[in-house]
């Protein structure tokens, strides 16, 4: 189900509690929310839609992806992006890393260990920046 975006920044900038396998439908709804605003958006996390969980959605090169509470455990090549974000106005410069390392949980709650580089990592990047309750 499409959520409406939340844009108070004192609930966004709230570190969110990890998700549990009770928090599956949230992801569905973050997902389709991600998927109505696809034409300006590549990633939300799901205190965007008001759920203060741990969970992002993004475009990985083209398919959608899901990570349960993602945490980068590794990153190199720094470098100065500038980035927006569909519940903030305006554009903020921020600093990234090309290569991430990242672990997560899938759909089904198991880890996994993935990198990621460039576009698909500042994305993640950004996401998980909501997670921790830091607004960019």
């Amino acid at each position: 189900m499409i959520k409406p975006i939340m844009r108070d920044p004192v609930f966004l900038a709230q570190p969110s509690l990890p998700a549990t396998t009770e928090d599956l439908d949230t992801a569905q709804d973050l997902l389709d929310t991600l998927i109505a605003h696809a034409d300006g958006c590549v990633g939300m996390a799901a205190n965007m839609i008001g759920v203060s969980r741990r969970i992002i959605v993004f475009d990985n090169e083209g398919s959608y992806m899901t990570m349960f509470n993602p945490e980068i455990i590794k990153c190199a090549q720094p470098y100065e992006a500038e980035e927006g974000c569909l519940s903030l106005s305006g554009k903020r410069k921020t600093k990234r890393y090309r290569s991430i390392k990242v672990r997560y949980q899938n759909e089904q709650f198991q880890v996994r260990l993935k990198t990621f580089r460039d576009w698909p990592a500042q994305i993640i990047q950004h996401e998980i920046d909501h997670c921790n309750g830091i607004l960019i």
